[in-house]
């Protein structure tokens, strides 16, 4: 299974992958998105950017306790994503509907979610005039 989010190393509910056999990192084609959902992550499909996740090797009973976790069929689907290297892998996915209005993460890593959106430039000399012009 394809986990991109809460379930990663480090992160609240990973413990749920203790008897689970990491197979590696791996990256989604450049067709989904990832939104935020306060504590959670969300896969989106349809969208244009490579999700950053881990591939496991889950037994059946682990993904029972994921699934009810996860709310299976009702907040949650689970179905298969295509990775970059063309395979396929099953996972947790939610629908455009489900996720309006909530924040996407366009560099698609989970980990990075407090990273700034954007790099600010250096300061030029107007800004740098601005700041100082009412210090004196």
């Amino acid at each position: 299974m394809f986990f991109y989010g809460t379930l990663l190393p480090g992160e609240r509910d990973h413990v749920m992958l203790a008897d689970a056999r990491l197979l590696g990192p791996v990256l989604t084609e450049p067709s989904y998105q990832l939104v935020e959902l306060n504590v959670y992550a969300a896969l989106v499909p349809d969208g244009k950017v490579a999700v950053h996740g881990e591939l496991y090797e889950v037994d059946l009973e682990t993904r029972r306790k994921i699934d009810v976790s996860r709310q299976v069929p009702i907040l949650f689907q689970r179905a298969n994503v295509r990775l970059a290297d063309g395979s396929e892998a099953e996972t947790y996915l939610m629908n455009e509907g489900q996720v309006r209005g909530k924040r996407r993460l366009s560099h698609g890593d989970w980990r990075k979610r407090f990273a700034p959106a954007l790099e600010r430039p250096a300061t030029g000399k107007f800004v740098a005039w601005t700041r100082t012009r009412f210090d004196k």
